[in-house]
């Protein structure tokens, strides 16, 4: 009866474990989607700060007038294709980056997690 009883608890202890593992993953889900949320917020608070920016500099240099709107318009081409040529030079670094972090999973169970899992099931 000793090894039927044995396997039993390898067999909670795997049941156990996999819900750990669920568990973990659903959290990382979820801190993924919530970091996208907050980078999408960011990218449009700096898209208006942007285009504020860019509307008060067109208010100030004589709005509509040819020289100036000319002038204007080729600076903000400037920037764009600056802009264009840091995320180039960029891309790959920050997709290194990202794949780095995702790729770092750490086998340890914390200790909190272990006593809380003791005295859920009563061990």
């Amino acid at each position: 009866m000793n090894s039927g009883s044995g396997i039993q608890e390898l067999m909670a202890a795997e049941t156990r474990a996999s819900q750990i593992v669920a568990e973990a993953r659903i959290a990382r889900g979820d801190r993924m989607k919530q970091a996208q949320t907050d980078a999408d917020e960011l990218i449009a608070a700096y898209r208006l700060e942007q285009q504020d920016a860019f509307d008060r500099a067109a208010r100030t240099s004589g709005g509509s007038d040819g020289a100036s709107s000319a002038k204007l318009q080729a600076e903000t081409n400037k920037d764009i294709q600056g802009m264009q040529g840091l995320f180039t030079k960029n891309a790959q670094k920050a997709v290194d980056v990202l794949l780095s972090k995702c790729c770092e999973v750490s086998l340890e169970v914390p200790t909190a997690r272990i006593r809380s899992t003791q005295k859920l099931y009563g061990e």
